[in-house]
């Protein structure tokens, strides 16, 4: 039975060849390319011995910290330490150090454990903060700058989720926008002034717990919309229950704004079409 290496003829010969442009720096791609060799078997005997050049090893941004990991473990480090030191992950650890000898674990006292178990807590959440960090920022860079019809349509679509509607037993078409995230109240702001909405046309209230700073929140809307007081109305408040454990507290809390556009029954209509514009777009894709 005929040796696989057969059909290449001079085996040694071929052999002289490939480690000759292995040692010239070429990789095994090239080197397989160049002698038509199309058994990788073949390839690796040919090798055999020889170093692949610098250039083909790819650098490992983590080969640092594996190095340090592993010599951290051989000093009897525990995962906790390491962890808390390389600011790397568990896992990363492991597969890292898992060949080597598990340390003896020092005796310690349930508080020096705790301390070293909050520590790893922590330098984990670090971790994942920056990793949530990073995600928001690369979706944000993602997003650029939006058409006047990327815009018409985001505004349709936040209207029809945050904005009062026409119901049967209440029949009426008016544009009315009531959050209290600021940026949700900056793009619809900016999606009136898209449609041709004008600054008279507009009124303001602000709805908020009467244990909240009023004054702070209608002064904080205020500059937000660029309005002065007499576009406001009266601000609504709602009246403190002791018993009930509120969340919305603090310097942050600002209540709810109104947005309430005059004149806008065709404005509704417009927005309402739209919508239901968007939903047959959705059917026809799929």
């Amino acid at each position: 039975m005929a040796h696989a290496h057969d059909k290449y003829g001079d085996f040694e010969g071929l052999r002289e060849q490939a480690t000759a442009l292995r040692r010239a720096g070429l990789s095994r791609r090239q080197i397989r390319d160049r002698l038509h060799i199309d058994n990788n078997d073949i390839l690796n005997r040919l090798l055999e011995g020889e170093p692949p050049p610098e250039w083909t090893k790819r650098p490992n941004a983590k080969d640092d910290l594996r190095t340090r990991a592993r010599e951290l473990r051989l000093q009897g480090w525990t995962y906790d330490r390491i962890q808390v030191e390389l600011g790397c992950s568990k896992g990363s650890i492991s597969l890292w150090v898992r060949d080597l000898p598990k340390p003896e674990r020092p005796k310690r006292t349930r508080e020096e454990a705790s301390a070293i178990a909050k520590r790893g807590w922590e330098a984990t959440m670090r971790l994942r903060e920056e990793e949530r960090r990073q995600a928001k920022t690369a979706a944000t860079g993602d997003v650029g700058r939006m058409s006047d019809r990327e815009l018409f349509l985001v505004g349709v679509a936040l209207y029809w989720a945050e904005g009062s509607k026409s119901k049967p037993h209440l029949p009426q078409e008016r544009v009315t926008f009531i959050n209290s995230d600021p940026h949700m109240i900056e793009v619809f702001m900016a999606w009136l002034r898209l449609v041709g909405v004008s600054a008279d046309r507009l009124r303001f209230h602000v709805h908020i717990h009467e244990s909240g700073d009023v004054e702070g929140a209608e002064r904080f809307w205020a500059e937000l919309v660029g309005a002065d007081a007499a576009a406001f109305g009266k601000t609504t408040l709602k009246k403190h229950n002791p018993k009930t454990n509120r969340k919305n507290v603090g310097q942050d809390y600002r209540g709810c704004l109104v947005v309430r556009v005059s004149r806008s029954a065709d404005l509704y209509r417009r927005i309402e079409g739209s919508w239901y514009g968007i939903v047959l777009g959705v059917d026809s894709a799929t």
